[in-house]
């Protein structure tokens, strides 16, 4: 079995995002989790913290299961 590794590009096998391949962009062993460029995006909701900032929506990856993606 081979590992997988920042930057190698995987496909996910099951789930919502099925079928959807992409680079690995971040892996978390200690939970057993990995984020995909551009696969399972979530809508996050950011309020300002400080006088001059602003509040903001923004898109960003969910962590998906290693279990759940394949090594191409």
């Amino acid at each position: 079995m081979s590992t997988i590794k920042k930057n190698d590009v995987v496909v996910v096998v099951t789930g919502d995002d099925k079928g959807k391949t992409g680079p690995v962009i971040d892996i978390s062993r200690k939970i057993g989790k990995i984020k995909i460029q551009n696969v399972a995006m979530v809508t996050r909701h950011a309020r300002k913290r400080k006088q001059g900032e602003r509040s903001e929506i923004r898109q960003q990856e969910r962590w998906i299961d290693i279990s759940n993606v394949k090594k191409i």
